[in-house]
């Protein structure tokens, strides 16, 4: 995914019904894993796949998650940790389309994709554009537009 994640998280939020701090825990744990990109770009000078990095791989989430649910599971702020696991789970599966995700990392590293987006083009920007996959990212940003708009026309009826 390129640009989906964010309105991945907010089509979460707004499935769910969650509002407050649990809307705001959908939305950011939906582009969390991505604040990878900062070391990528600024320190590792795209020496190593940033899917390749600890905040990818989903063991690591899954044992912080489960240790982070079990210490708030009788809290008031379960349902905040639940809504940022899942969203962060979320991002994890869309990532998996045609980027690739190390699911069975640290026992296999090899990254997991259900489609192989060929590099035809000069550019790997081109690659995914051009790609079928690019419509299921046209289509989680029309889901979250018209999320978006409903509640526009909700909050003006009122």
């Amino acid at each position: 995914m390129l640009t989906a994640h964010l309105p991945s998280g907010y089509c979460l939020g707004k499935l769910s019904r969650f509002h407050g701090w649990t809307f705001a825990a959908a939305v950011l744990g939906s582009v969390l894993p991505d604040a990878d990109l900062l070391f990528f770009y600024f320190i590792d000078q795209k020496a190593i796949h940033h899917h390749r990095y600890w905040m990818h791989i989903p063991l690591f989430w899954a044992v912080i998650a489960g240790v982070a649910l079990s210490l708030l599971w009788n809290s008031r702020f379960k349902q905040v940790a639940i809504a940022f696991f899942a969203a962060i789970f979320l991002h994890l599966i869309l990532d998996s389309v045609g980027g690739g995700i190390m699911w069975l990392a640290p026992f296999n590293t090899e990254l997991w994709a259900l489609v192989a987006i060929p590099p035809r083009y000069p550019h790997w920007v081109l690659s995914f554009l051009l790609h079928w996959t690019i419509l299921i990212e046209v289509l989680i940003w029309a889901w979250a537009v018209y999320f978006f708009l409903k509640q526009r026309r909700y909050c003006a009826a009122r």
